[in-house]
């Protein structure tokens, strides 16, 4: 079965990226909000190099990789010639304006939201696909069957979660607040669960391009509900939790624990180095299958990245891989 990755990708600090956002932005205060337009969201500190090594020394089997930006050029040839020499996994960029055929209209788009909507559109993408966000990588040796166990299934790596209690958090009483819980709980309402949705982690999400095109024919107005406003908005719905619970009523998800599987790395305000030393010292001495490297300052971004290296060389993960 081929299998290929799907990369989401921005550099944030472009000029002409800079420009053009804030060009479109009707009210400047979102430009202050983390949860909607913050520079956060759109920060870039070099993790796509480390998101693609990764695939590549974990994950060779991938037929190709497919990174999803609009103008834009990581440049990843001298990264990728300088590290893999003897070849690695094809990549191809791929314009928002070729997912986005046919509605042009929604373009430019800054909602990661929006893009996750139309990447099932990629020509020449496999049926069976891994969807991450730049800032993802694999931790430790894959094989297909850690997202596909090869009987028509998926693997989903979160837990379930009651959805009212999730509604009384803070975050999620206050009116228009964008957040993750929030985009996940109105797929659960589009699907009719009304109890509990899936806390989808951030580990790389297996997908399955034909359940997307069916769905949306079915319901186009779907997509018009995502990519219609240019930045992120609290009537969204999580693309991915719409697939897992849709593929769970079905029997064809299998739901495993993020624990033990998934290292998350946000740095807290205080004491960063120390945690960051901690965090490091967790992925070299535990079996973690992915890493997620959070929000990362550029400070605490360039101290992480140039250890990674020496972490999965002490580890003994790396050998392994290209053993």
């Amino acid at each position: 079965m081929d299998i290929d990755a799907v990369i989401t990708w921005v550099d944030g600090q472009d000029p002409a990226f800079i420009a053009q956002k804030a060009k479109y932005v009707e009210n400047k205060d979102i430009l202050d909000r983390e949860d909607v337009a913050g520079w956060q969201r759109y920060e870039n500190n070099g993790e796509i190099f480390f998101c693609v090594a990764s695939l590549n020394i974990f994950a060779p089997w991938i037929r190709k990789i497919w990174i999803v930006t609009a103008g834009q050029d990581p440049k990843l040839d001298p990264f990728l010639d300088k590290y893999f020499p003897e070849g690695h996994i094809p990549y191809e960029i791929v314009d928002h304006s070729v997912i986005f055929k046919g509605y042009e209209e929604f373009l430019p788009t800054f909602s990661s939201t929006a893009i996750e909507t139309m990447t099932w559109r990629i020509p020449g993408l496999s049926e069976a696909y891994i969807d991450l966000n730049d800032d993802f990588m694999l931790a430790a040796p894959a094989v297909p069957e850690d997202f596909f166990p090869g009987d028509g299934s998926v693997v989903c790596y979160g837990t379930r979660q009651n959805i009212w209690f999730t509604r009384m958090t803070r975050k999620l009483k206050k009116a228009g607040v964008v957040t993750y819980k929030g985009k996940m709980i109105n797929s659960a309402d589009m699907v009719g669960k009304k109890c509990w949705y899936i806390r989808i982690q951030h580990t790389p999400r297996a997908l399955l391009k034909s359940f997307f095109e069916n769905y949306y024919k079915l319901h186009p107005e779907a997509i018009i509900r995502n990519i219609r406003t240019r930045f992120r908005s609290a009537d969204n719905f999580n693309v991915h939790e719409l697939f897992y619970l849709s593929m769970m009523k079905v029997g064809r998800c299998k739901l495993l624990s993020f624990r033990g599987r998934l290292l998350y790395l946000k740095p807290g305000a205080r004491r960063k180095r120390l945690y960051l030393d901690h965090k490091l010292w967790e992925l070299a001495g535990h079996n973690y299958k992915f890493a997620c490297m959070n929000s990362l300052d550029p400070d605490s971004a360039k101290y992480v990245y140039g250890r990674l290296p020496e972490v999965f060389l002490r580890s003994g993960k790396m050998q392994n891989a290209q053993e």
